[in-house]
């Protein structure tokens, strides 16, 4: 009997072995690149209950297998080098073997493709320009509201804006002037006529990266690219199911932010619209802001090789005024209202293997209305409004006690409407030729309106890129452009990177050189050419005289550098070297003033007493940027800049002015002068951004840090006079600003947020006169409807 239930006993467990042994799964898949490459030696990472249950390395093939895998609910997790850490959905595993392909994304410290150094897709470290890319992952990580807040983590860029959220925010980039910057969005235009743009109108929703090009590049965008580009892209659909995300949230100083996004793939078309709108106060009287963005991006493949795509973002904002607070103790009841539009409509198609070409067309249009309601102030005898009694002081030491003039005299309300359009049509065709050499032939019409002038301009692009050796990179190439205003102008440009060591070596890796070289213009705006000479004098005059139109404003960019790669990569450290000098730039100088560039008498008598805008004056920078960026492991990532800038005027007209309280130091009251430093350009800043990205938490703390820079009040006393102006010299003060963001997962389709920006809230100002936003937090809630995050809960 004990011999029959020991018998039972051993068929009993046989046969539940057996059981479990016909049960246990297989995970099976391969792990791809984003072109779909096959990435061996990935480390695949089998969980059950966060418990790791296995562990495989993909083979020559990128393929991994798991056997014998135990029923239920399992997850993986995919390591790469140079790749963004991967995490699966849940998958049930039983009876048949189950299927997952993986698809990596670049990581961190990728091999960055850009497009604004070459016009085409490109790896970053073979254009010897100096880019940077900003992509998707750290702007969802560091849930800031603005682009600006992106290219504050950029070397060489520094962002300089009016007071609180809202106001008027410029880019300067290796000391060129905040209009000296091509700005794209999805490949369309967006600066106002003659290179302006408020930086502060540019919200990040929807925005997949953020591309900036320090150097000039009229080459491949024509007038305007004198200093930078900017490129911003708009988010695509991916996913096979639609994807419908939801966010809401709320900080002080009643902010409140809403947006609502929907997103796929369906067969040949992918789609992606967003619309999101934000409401804030600052901490004074009439500082209010509003911001509603939409944002679409569709793209439909007409065949394999023909794809047809539409963009549009537009913009609506209206904003508080209250003008430099510190400079008048009193609110302006001013207000502006802006509503911006940019789309583009880009046919693509691969001709053959080799040959691919692009026709785009673009449109922006840019409305702004500035209305200020009421003289705000204390008239004065002369009709003009003062500001309340206040002592003012620079951080150089100089202060001053007194009323500045507000508001002049005049009609109110007071209304300013300003309109600027563009249309553009863009062809460019692509040519491999020889190996990895590609030559790229681009032609572009614009039409631009503004100020009730019209243009029609017509830029000619011929460049090549390619490899000697597969260690030296060349691009070089030559844009005409041919400007309704001053004709004809060309812009060379040449970059190379050399791949001065290859190296497997685990501590000390690869060594870049790179240099590049570039000529830039910029076109005048519609109202420097209503008052250039030539467009004050009849024809008869112009004849008689022999005046030409006003020419552009150019640039010649120069950088060098070195990029030294340690630790298999993982850390990065690089130097450069840049010069540029910035000159023909326009200015409006008066009668006497143009007596004295050469202009002649007979002229100037013409003129009937007026001034008028001429190429004149310019200015020079030079300086270093250094960068560093390493991935500690466990999911922390630190990447930190600093940039050195010598920046000096060279020529200037403007009229010095001084301060009966100091009479013996010259100012420049509206414009630096001769020999002083441009305005609002530090030499001394930086940046530092630290990342943990790990599963469901992600967490970020950045700073951006910028030293003492010139400027002025720009204010005339009661009497018209110079007592309420300060010394030029570091009369900004130095500050710092540091930003904390966290996101936690509560599930796939559920997940907290809070961003708290300048954390420790340093009463600190952009420029003189006009105080940053304090300590501001926003927290909220994401809420993912469906999509692959929906199919991960169901």
């Amino acid at each position: 009997m004990r011999f029959s239930y020991r018998l039972l006993l051993t068929v009993l467990l046989f046969a539940v072995g057996a059981q479990s042994s016909q049960a246990a799964g297989v995970i099976r898949g391969v792990v791809s690149d984003p072109l779909g490459a096959r990435v061996p030696a990935a480390i695949v990472t089998l969980l059950s209950n966060g418990i790791t249950i296995g562990k495989v390395t993909t083979d020559g093939t990128g393929s991994f297998r798991f056997s014998a895998v135990n029923p239920g609910l399992c997850q993986l997790e995919v390591v790469a080098q140079g790749f963004e850490s991967f995490e699966s959905s849940t998958v049930t595993v039983g009876d048949t073997p189950v299927d997952v392909d993986v698809h990596l994304q670049l990581g961190a410290l990728r091999q960055d493709v850009v497009v604004t150094a070459t016009g085409s897709e490109t790896p970053v470290d073979e254009t010897g320009a100096s880019v940077s890319l900003f992509g998707g992952g750290d702007i969802e990580a560091q849930n800031k509201l603005d682009v600006l807040e992106d290219i504050r983590q950029i070397p060489g860029a520094q962002i300089t804006q009016t007071g609180q959220r809202g106001g008027i925010a410029h880019l300067y980039i290796r000391g060129g002037e905040s209009s000296f910057n091509k700005v794209l969005i999805d490949g369309v235009p967006a600066n106002y006529i003659g290179g302006s743009f408020d930086f502060a109108q540019l919200s990040n929703d929807s925005v997949a990266g953020v591309e900036v090009l320090r150097g000039s590049n009229s080459v491949l965008y024509g007038a305007d690219a004198l200093a930078g580009v900017v490129n911003v892209t708009t988010q695509r659909g991916s996913t096979p199911s639609p994807e419908i995300k939801y966010s809401i949230d709320g900080g002080n100083f009643y902010t409140m932010k809403q947006a609502a996004s929907a997103g796929g793939v369906l067969h040949k078309l992918d789609y992606f619209s967003d619309f999101a709108r934000l409401d804030t106060k600052g901490s004074y009287t009439n500082d209010f802001f509003h911001n509603a963005t939409y944002a679409g991006n569709f793209g439909y493949a007409l065949t394999p090789t023909t794809q047809l795509r539409a963009t549009v973002r537009k913009t609506w904002t209206g904003l508080g005024t209250p003008n430099g607070i510190y400079l008048y103790g009193i609110a302006d009841d001013s207000s502006q209202k802006n509503q911006n539009t940019a789309v583009s409509a880009t046919l693509q198609n691969q001709t053959t293997s080799q040959w691919h070409n692009l026709l785009r067309f673009g449109y922006g249009q840019f409305n702004q209305v500035y209305r200020n309601p009421t003289p705000t102030g204390q008239q004065d005898a002369y009709g003009d409004y003062l500001g309340n009694m206040v002592n003012i002081q620079g951080a150089n030491g100089y202060k001053a006690t007194g009323q500045g003039i507000l508001d002049y005299y005049g009609t109110y309300p007071s209304i300013l409407a300003l309109y600027n359009a563009r249309r553009s049509v863009y062809e460019q065709s692509d040519y491999r030729f020889y190996r990895d050499w590609t030559g790229t032939f681009g032609f572009r019409y614009e039409h631009e309106n503004g100020s009730g002038l019209t243009r029609d301009n017509y830029s000619y692009v011929m460049e090549a890129h390619g490899s000697i050796g597969g260690r030296l990179f060349v691009t070089g190439g030559a844009g005409i452009e041919n400007n309704t205003v001053f004709g004809v102008a060309t812009s060379p440009r040449i970059s190379l990177a050399y791949d001065l060591r290859k190296s497997a070596n685990p501590v000390f890796g690869e060594t870049r050189l790179k240099a590049n070289f570039g000529k830039g213009i910029e076109e005048p705006s519609t109202t420097q050419q209503a008052s250039e000479v030539s467009a004050l004098l009849t024809p008869a005059q112009r004849s008689q005289f022999s005046i030409n139109p006003i020419g552009p404003q150019r640039s010649r960019t120069f950088d060098a550098g070195v990029k030294q790669s340690f630790r298999q990569a993982r850390t990065q450290v690089e130097l450069t070297f840049f010069k540029n000098d910035f000159y023909d730039l326009i200015t409006y100088l008066s009668p006497a003033q143009l007596v004295s560039v050469g202009v002649s008498p007979g002229v100037v008598t013409a003129l009937a007493g007026y001034g008028a805008y001429v190429n004149a004056s310019s200015t020079s920078s030079k300086g270093i940027e250094t960068q560093i960026s390493t991935d500690l492991g466990h999911s922390l990532r630190i990447q930190a800049n600093y940039t050195y800038l010598d920046a000096v005027v060279t020529k200037a007209f403007g009229a010095t002015s001084y301060n009966p309280a100091f009479p013996a130091i010259a100012i420049g009251a509206f414009s630096p002068l001769q020999g002083q430093r441009p305005f609002n350009r530090a030499p001394h800043s930086g940046s530092l951004g630290l990342f943990y990205i790990r599963r469901q938490f992600t967490g970020t703390i950045t700073g951006s840090f910028a030293g003492r820079r010139d400027d002025s009040t720009f204010l005339y006393d009661q009497f018209y006079g110079n007592t309420m102006l300060l010394p030029n010299r570091n009369l900004d003060a130095a500050y710092q600003k540091i930003d904390l963001s966290g996101r936690y997962a509560l599930k796939p389709s559920i997940s907290l947020y809070t961003g708290v920006e300048n954390l420790f809230s340093e009463h600190y100002m952009g420029t003189i006169g006009f105080p940053a936003a304090p300590f501001t937090i926003r927290s909220g809630v994401t809420i993912t409807l469906s999509g692959e995050a929906w199919n991960k809960t169901h």
